[in-house]
C-alpha cells in the first residue's frame, strides 16, 4: 500500500454561559434553573457538591438547596445527598478524593446529560470539575464560585486539575463548563483575607489587556479592600469578561501554543504555593509573582519604573502581601521555571509587560536581573513597613 497521510483541521463548537446574579438561591434562582436544560421527557438529574468551608459558613445552605430542588422539581431532579468535599487546596492534594467523587457520581447514575453543580472556591471547582470531566468523558458542569478569585478568574476558565508529585495542577484536563454563575450573595461570608486574594488576578489581567481597567483598580483599591460592593462588583465582572474574552477569542483556549499570557506572574506563584506548603493562598502567591515580574519587566523589558511602582502600590492597597520567606529560597524557586516550561510544553515562554495594557512573550530569564527584581520587591515591603 502506498504511503497515505491525512491532516484535517477542524473546530468543535462550544458555548460558554456566564451569568451575574445577586441572590442565586432566592430571587435569582431562575437563572440557575434555566441553565439546567433537559433533553427528554424527564427532568435532568442534578448532583450538588459544596465546599466544606462554604457549608460551615452557611449552615442553612443545604436546606436552601433542598427547598430550591423541591420548588423546581418539574425542572430538575436532585439526586441523593448534597455532597460536601474538603475546601481549599486540601481537596487538590489528595488524589483519593477524586475517586470518592467518581463513586458518588456513579452511584447517582449520572449520565452525560446530567449536571454536577459545584459551589465553592477555586480549588473545589478544580477538583469537582476534574471528576465531572472524566466521568463518562464529561458530565455537564455548572460552577457557582464563592470566592473573589474564582469569580474574577478561574471560575470562567476551561481547566480542571489536582496536584500530584508536589506540583500544582499536574493531573487535569481541559473542559468547558456548561455554565458559570457569579453571585454576589455567595461572597458575603468570605473571610477578608480570601476576599482580597481575588484581586491579584484582576490586576494581572488588566495589566496585560486593559490599561484603563488597571487605572480603575488603582484608584479604587482602598474601597475594594474595604469590601464596597458598588466598586467590587464591576471589577469582578470586568476581570471575568477579560479572562473569558481571552479564552473564547484568543485562539488558544486549550493552551496548545507556546504563550500563556493569563499566567503572567504564575511561574513563581505556583512554586511559591508549594514551597510554603500552601500557607500562601493562590491569590497571595500571584500577587508576589506579579510584583516580581512587573519589576523584572521594568529592569529588562522597558516598563517605566514609575509604572512598576504603581503596580506595587496598588497590590499593597488591596491588602495583598508581596513578600514571604520562601521567596528568598531562590535556588529552589528558580526550579519553578522548568516546571512551568514542562507544564506548557516546548520552550520556556513567559509573559512580560513592556507597558501597562500590553504584553511581550520572552523565552529566557536574566537570572541576576530576576534576583534584583525579588530584592527590590522585598525592599519595597520593608520600606513601607518602616514608613508605617
Amino acid at each position: 500500500m502506498a504511503e497515505y497521510n491525512v491532516d484535517i483541521p477542524f473546530q468543535v463548537p462550544f458555548v460558554h454561559r456566564l451569568r451575574f446574579t445577586r441572590d442565586v438561591l432566592d430571587a435569582d434562582q431562575q437563572v440557575l434553573v434555566d441553565l439546567l436544560q433537559g433533553s427528554g421527557e424527564q427532568p435532568p438529574k442534578v448532583q450538588f457538591w459544596v465546599d466544606e468551608f462554604v457549608a460551615n459558613a452557611n449552615p442553612e445552605l443545604k436546606a436552601r438547596l433542598r427547598r430550591l430542588a423541591q420548588c423546581q422539581r418539574d425542572r430538575f431532579s436532585l439526586i441523593g445527598n448534597i455532597q460536601i468535599c474538603p475546601g481549599g487546596e486540601a481537596v487538590k492534594n489528595d488524589i483519593h478524593v477524586i475517586e470518592r467523587m467518581l463513586k458518588c457520581m456513579h452511584a447517582a447514575d449520572l449520565d452525560r446529560r446530567s449536571y454536577v453543580v459545584v459551589i465553592g472556591g477555586g480549588a473545589v471547582l478544580d477538583a469537582v470539575g476534574f471528576a465531572a470531566a472524566i466521568a463518562h468523558r464529561g458530565i455537564r458542569l455548572v460552577r457557582l464560585p464563592t470566592t473573589t478569585l474564582a469569580q474574577a478568574d478561574s471560575g470562567v476558565g476551561v481547566k480542571n486539575s489536582v496536584n500530584l508529585f508536589a506540583k500544582k495542577n499536574w493531573v487535569g484536563t481541559f473542559a468547558v463548563p456548561w455554565g458559570v454563575l457569579n453571585d454576589q450573595s455567595l461572597l458575603k461570608t468570605l473571610p477578608d483575607r480570601d476576599f482580597r486574594c481575588g484581586f491579584s488576578e484582576a490586576v494581572k489581567v488588566s495589566m496585560i489587556k486593559d490599561a484603563k481597567e488597571f487605572a480603575r483598580i488603582e484608584s479604587a483599591a482602598g474601597a475594594i479592600a474595604a469590601r464596597d460592593m458598588r466598586v467590587v462588583g464591576p471589577v469582578i465582572q470586568r476581570s471575568a469578561e477579560l479572562h473569558l474574552d481571552h479564552i473564547t477569542r484568543g485562539g488558544d483556549p486549550f493552551e496548545a501554543l507556546e504563550a500563556r499570557p493569563l499566567d503572567f506572574g504564575h511561574w513563581s506563584a505556583h512554586k511559591l504555593e508549594v514551597m510554603s506548603q500552601f500557607e500562601l493562598r493562590h491569590g497571595e502567591a500571584v500577587a508576589i509573582g506579579v510584583a516580581v515580574d512587573t519589576v523584572y519587566s521594568a529592569l529588562v523589558h522597558g516598563l517605566p519604573m514609575t509604572d512598576a511602582d504603581r503596580v506595587l502600590q496598588t497590590l499593597r492597597r488591596l491588602g495583598l502581601t508581596l513578600d514571604h520567606p520562601v521567596l528568598h529560597e531562590t535556588e529552589e524557586l528558580f526550579s519553578g521555571l522548568e516546571e512551568f516550561r514542562q507544564h506548557l510544553g516546548g520552550r520556556l515562554t513567559l509573559t512580560m509587560i513592556p507597558e501597562i495594557g500590553s504584553k511581550l512573550d520572552v523565552h529566557e530569564v536574566n537570572r541576576p536581573k530576576m534576583l534584583e527584581a525579588i530584592t527590590r520587591v522585598a525592599d519595597f515591603v520593608r520600606g513601607e513597613s518602616k514608613a508605617n
